[in-house]
């Protein structure tokens, strides 16, 4: 076994029992999804004020939230499609309150220039997420493309850790944008393969 497999198999150990004690609790889920908001909120904050280490840390308490409310459903069997969607409402709200705390930070410092990065960061961010979820109305799945919310905030904890927020700004901001695109040709491409197919379905005589 490899030192990054035994490193995956150790986490994974202590997650479980992490839920386990959880389920054992009886917190709704829910409940914990909103707490992991709450938990951005305070790294947000800390953004805000340039403790950016301390923001870190607390990204990652907040990570952990948000990696066992879903298992923790599924332990209680308390999955519901209003479960699911409140897990997407609020993602979208944690990305957008941590990049928020960047946006107070930088005006605070006067940095104009990464005060428009950070709202283009915020764009791609909702619009990495957006495309996918519009793209799926019409075609079966659109799972392509890099920047998904996992990678961005590994990226946005390395960040504040190394207090390196600016090259990660860009790193997101680019190739965020550049999964939209992807996102939009591949949903162009898929959404004429399945049109052709309509046709071609449809007996000459009745088109």
């Amino acid at each position: 076994m490899t030192y990054t497999r035994a490193i995956g198999v150790s986490c994974n150990k202590v997650i479980s029992l992490i839920v386990r004690g959880l389920a054992l609790s009886r917190i709704h889920p829910d409940v914990l999804t909103f707490i992991g908001l709450v938990v951005n909120g305070v790294a947000a904050a800390l953004l805000a004020s340039d403790r950016f280490r301390a923001a870190g840390v607390v990204m990652i308490a907040a990570g952990l939230f948000d990696m066992v409310d879903g298992r923790v459903a599924r332990e209680t069997k308390q999955v519901t499609l209003f479960g699911g969607f409140f897990d997407s409402v609020v993602d979208r709200y944690s990305d957008l309150v941590l990049l928020m705390g960047l946006l107070v930070y930088y005006a605070s410092i006067n940095r104009f220039f990464y005060v428009v990065l950070t709202a283009v960061v915020m764009t791609a961010s909702v619009m990495v997420s957006y495309t996918r979820a519009r793209a799926e109305c019409s075609i079966p799945k659109c799972k392509v493309g890099f920047m998904e919310r996992p990678e961005r905030m590994v990226l946005l904890i390395i960040g504040a850790l190394f207090k390196r927020m600016a090259p990660v700004l860009w790193v997101i901001a680019v190739l965020g944008n550049i999964s939209v695109i992807h996102r939009m040709l591949y949903t162009f491409q898929e959404a004429k393969r399945l049109e052709e197919a309509q046709l071609r379905a449809v007996p000459a005589e009745n088109r």
